[in-house]
């Protein structure tokens, strides 16, 4: 009797280590695929340059912004984009010698005499023409953003890919940003351009003016395009608006294609004109010392739009633009080159001064 309860207690004690070790094996065979898993994950996000900062190698592009030439799919954008982009220099000078007629005006002012009148009206007429230009610029401007945007962020490529593979159209958006830091900087430094528009429409409404002979023909600008112009020109930065309501505008009418997508590319733009311009091996490939200033403001340009296209900006944690490291690549630099952007930076983003932005980055830009 004894030995069948002992033969029975070995029995019971084979079959309980029996089913323990299955037990034990079950839980390591969970163990282990669900390590497999999340070591799965993590490898694939690792494995997306945009997504970590434990891999900035990911960013060592090198965006050739001297010598870059458009593909076959590029050129019929590029070629869009170019007809437009002809003209930016000649409005730059434009914008950059823009002498107002102030001397005239308040001289009109001062003494409102006829003939002081139409002198002054005559000598703003020409001025307001050129103004008419940058406005009509600007319309052509917000009708090709739309075309580099369908191109650099739709599809099934990564930002990085699209910077790589298409770099002719990444160096047209450089110099659309470039233009709009450079204009409205010239806006922002001219008043007359407000003060002579302000005239010219207080002259429109002088019945004296409109019934004197070829009148009509001296009216440059129109009761209705002079509104729209002066809206425009209401805005301290006239040129950034345009840009991000185009931006904006290009998300809301092509709903297939996430705001991400933008600001993925903007931001991973933004890291690689950061990247090309702290790494020597890549700065010494440019052939012209000012492609480093272009590529700066570029940087710059590409934070401000950022801040304006995405609904929390560049400031917040987790932004995917590196703020304080182009704020400081900015204050390496010498003040002639960088008091100007830091000063973009300062004045003309959307979210810098919200509650949500972090007081060492509000530091950072302290003027």
């Amino acid at each position: 009797m004894l030995h069948l309860l002992a033969l029975r207690k070995a029995g019971f004690t084979r079959i309980f280590c029996l089913l323990k070790f299955r037990c034990l094996s079950f839980c390591k065979y969970w163990v282990e695929r669900s390590l497999r898993s999340k070591m799965g994950k993590l490898l694939s996000l690792l494995a997306r340059d945009e997504s970590t900062c434990c891999t900035p190698q990911k960013y060592d592009v090198f965006l050739d912004f001297e010598n870059a030439q458009p593909s076959d799919l590029e050129r019929e954008t590029f070629e869009a984009v170019q007809r437009v982009l002809k003209n930016s220099e000649s409005i730059l000078e434009e914008i950059q010698c823009y002498k107002g007629a102030g001397k005239e005006i308040r001289e009109a002012i001062s003494a409102p005499t006829e003939e002081c009148q139409r002198k002054a009206y005559m000598t703003v007429a020409p001025l307001v023409a050129k103004l008419k230009r940058f406005y009509e610029f600007s319309l052509e401007l917000e009708k090709v953003v739309p075309k580099i945007l369908g191109q650099l962020c739709s599809g099934n490529l990564s930002p990085t890919q699209h910077l790589e593979t298409q770099q002719a159209l990444v160096k047209q958006l450089a110099e659309i940003l470039e233009f709009v830091l450079k204009f409205d900087e010239h806006k922002m430094k001219t008043p007359a351009i407000q003060n002579d528009f302000s005239y010219y429409r207080r002259t429109l409404t002088r019945a004296s003016l409109a019934q004197q002979e070829n009148a009509e023909k001296d009216l440059v600008v129109g009761n209705e395009l002079a509104n729209r112009m002066s809206l425009f020109y209401a805005h301290a930065t006239p040129m950034l608006r345009v840009l991000s309501h185009a931006t904006i505008t290009f998300l809301m009418d092509n709903e297939d294609v996430a705001r991400e997508n933008i600001t993925e590319t903007l931001g991973t733009m933004a890291k690689v004109c950061l990247r090309m311009l702290e790494n020597p091996n890549l700065l010494a490939q440019f052939q012209r010392e000012e492609t480093q200033l272009f590529v700066l403001r570029v940087m710059v340009g590409l934070v401000i739009l950022y801040d304006h296209v995405h609904p929390q900006g560049a400031f917040v944690k987790g932004s995917n633009v590196d703020v304080k490291g182009c704020v400081r690549l900015l204050k390496d630099q010498p003040p002639c080159k960088s008091e100007g952007l830091l000063n973009a930076l300062r004045y003309t983003t959307k979210h810098l001064n919200e509650e949500n932005t972090p007081k060492n980055i509000k530091n950072l830009l302290a003027a």
